[in-house]
C-alpha cells in the first residue's frame, strides 16, 4: 500500500513538472517562431537614428505635417482674398502663419531622419482647393470653414497618438508645435460661426471612399524643394482677384 502511494505521488511529482517545463519553455518557443519573427517585421518598419527610433507612424506624421502645408497655406491665402468676413480672412491669416513654421520645421528635420517629402499635396487636397477656386461669396466661406474644420479635427487625432507614442526627439518636438497650431487652427475656424458640427461629427466617422485619393505624388529625384512661404506668384482666377492686384 505504502509503494502504490509512494508510485502515484512520484507520478504526480513527475507530471507537475512536466507541466512546468513546457509552461516554462512555451514563452521561449513563442520568442522563436512568433516573437523573432514579429521582431524582424517591427525592424523593418523602425529605423534606428541619433534621434531615436523612428517608426513607420513617425514618417507618415511628418509627410503628413508637409502635405498640410502645401494646401491649407494656398487655402489660407485664397480666406485672404475671397473671404466675405473678417473672421474668415482672419483664420486664412493662422493658416498661413501656422503652415509656414510647421513646413520650416518638417523640412529642417525630414533629411536628418532620412525622410522623402512630397513637393505637391493628394489628389484628395487638390481636390479641396479646386473647390475653394471655384466657390464665391459665402458658399466660399461656408467650404472653407467646414472643409478645413474636418481635416483638422482628424489630423488632431493623429497628432495626440504621435505625441504619446514616439520615441523620436524631432518627431516629438514636430508633435508638440502641430498640437499647438492645429488646435489654433480649429478654433479660429469655429470662430467663423460657419462650422455644421452635427456633419462634422458624421464624416469624422465615415470611412473613407478613396485611399487612393490621398496619397501624394512622390517627387522626382533632384527636383527641388517646394517652400511652404508667402509668395507673390500666388494669384487666383482674374474674377476672384482684389482690385489691388488688379492695378
Amino acid at each position: 500500500m505504502r509503494t502504490t502511494r509512494y508510485v502515484t505521488g512520484t507520478s504526480l511529482v513527475v507530471g507537475a513538472l512536466a507541466v512546468t517545463v513546457v509552461a516554462l519553455m512555451y514563452p521561449v518557443m513563442s520568442a522563436v517562431n512568433g516573437g523573432v519573427l514579429g521582431a524582424s517585421s517591427v525592424s523593418a518598419q523602425t529605423t534606428a537614428t541619433q534621434y531615436g527610433p523612428l517608426t513607420d507612424l513617425d514618417r507618415s506624421f511628418v509627410v503628413k505635417v508637409r502635405l498640410a502645408g502645401l494646401w491649407e497655406f494656398p487655402a489660407g491665402q485664397m480666406a485672404q482674398q475671397k473671404g466675405t468676413t473678417q473672421a474668415v480672412k482672419t483664420a486664412g491669416q493662422h493658416l498661413i502663419d501656422g503652415h509656414t513654421n510647421l513646413d520650416t520645421t518638417a523640412r529642417k528635420i525630414a533629411p536628418l531622419l532620412g525622410i522623402t517629402l512630397p513637393n505637391e499635396p493628394t489628389p484628395q487636397q487638390q481636390g479641396f482647393l479646386a473647390t475653394f477656386s471655384a466657390d464665391s461669396g459665402a458658399t466660399f466661406d461656408q467650404d472653407f470653414a467646414n472643409i478645413l474644420r474636418l481635416q483638422h479635427g482628424k489630423v488632431f487625432s493623429l497628432v495626440s497618438q504621435v505625441r504619446a507614442t514616439t520615441q523620436n526627439t524631432l518627431v516629438r518636438q514636430l508633435a508638440d508645435q502641430a498640437n499647438t497650431t492645429v488646435l489654433d487652427h480649429m478654433t479660429v475656424l469655429e470662430e467663423t460661426g460657419l462650422v455644421n458640427f452635427n456633419q462634422i461629427a458624421i464624416d469624422t466617422t465615415a470611412s473613407p471612399t478613396n485611399t487612393a485619393a490621398q496619397v501624394a505624388p512622390t517627387p522626382s529625384p533632384g527636383s527641388p524643394t517646394v517652400i511652404v512661404t508667402p509668395s507673390p506668384t500666388f494669384s487666383l482666377p482674374p474674377a476672384a482677384s482684389s482690385p489691388e492686384t488688379s492695378q
